[in-house]
């Protein structure tokens, strides 16, 4: 099977630091298998992703040198994909409609299912979750990094699909358009991990290929906390010397170990000699601090 890697930010502002680590591993893999490497921007939440947003992230990756395959694939295209996964899904009753909002089941750790017989207020707006207490279960899968991987999914709860706004959620969005784009390996954050439950009930319930999961440390500031928009992480540079630097340092932050000789050298240098080396048994588990 000939690898496909993907990277598939969301357009709500710029890269960040930590968004670069995920990028640069799932292109290093990639690379190194001699498959191809996808972007996908993943902009199914319009009120989230400001004009303009993804094309700075095409231009930020390419100023890393960070070239991909193909013509970018733009999410918001793909609604009746998503509708035909979903009505799959109800026809199989795996999916219901949800008329409860998150201010009623607060005082629940997940969401309690109440309306799996149907929507307790038909009249209000409906969401569409996932029955999670169906299907496989539990799930589990074979980290590349973390190794072998156990979840009950109803223990994380009837994740939602559809908002009831009419935009798709990501877990039935990603699952559609990995398929679609013959994805075999996600690179991601360990902060995803438990995402990938509900992903492996969507995949065998709609019949898809199961990829393979690489889930990367997380990348952290000083205050600890994880490196995000929301966290205001500061967005990455695109002018030339700051770009060799902070490559130099993600590819430290990756236990890649790069030669120091090349901490200054352009950009299609040090990833030449990156995709040599790259060695995914040398991310680690720890958590990684950018300083």
């Amino acid at each position: 099977m000939s690898y496909i890697g993907r990277f598939a930010p969301t357009p709500s502002g710029p890269l960040h630091f930590g968004s670069l680590i995920a990028a640069l591993a799932s292109f290093l893999d990639a690379r190194r298998a001699g498959g191809q490497w996808l972007v996908r921007i993943e902009d199914i939440d319009p009120p989230r992703c400001p004009d303009g947003a993804a094309d700075t992230i095409l231009h930020q990756l390419e100023a890393f040198g960070l070239h991909w395959d193909g013509e970018v694939h733009y999410q918001h295209a793909r609604h009746p994909a998503y509708q035909a996964a979903l009505e799959r899904l109800v026809d199989q009753g795996l999916a219901y409609s949800c008329s409860c909002s998150r201010k009623e089941w607060r005082a629940h750790a997940i969401y309690p299912g109440w309306c799996r017989q149907g929507p307790l207020r038909p009249d209000r707006p409906l969401a569409w979750r996932l029955r999670s207490d169906l299907g496989q279960r539990p799930v589990r899968w074979q980290d590349r990094r973390l190794g072998a991987q156990c979840f009950d999914p109803a223990a994380l709860g009837d994740v939602v699909l559809k908002r009831k706004d009419g935009l798709w959620a990501y877990q039935l969005a990603v699952v559609v358009d990995d398929a679609e784009q013959g994805v075999t390996d996600v690179v991601r954050g360990t902060d995803l991990l438990d995402n990938t439950p509900w992903q492996r009930q969507l995949q065998v319930a709609l019949g898809l290929p199961l990829p393979r999961y690489l889930h990367l440390p997380l990348i952290v500031g000083d205050d600890g906390q994880k490196l995000s928009k929301q966290n205001l992480a500061p967005a990455l540079p695109t002018d030339d010397v700051a770009v060799r630097r902070l490559l130099h340092r993600a590819l430290h932050c990756l236990g890649q170990s790069p030669d120091a000789t090349l901490a200054d050298a352009p950009v299609a240098d040090q990833l030449a000699a990156a995709t040599v080396a790259w060695q995914p048994d040398a991310l680690g588990t720890a958590t990684h601090r950018t300083h």
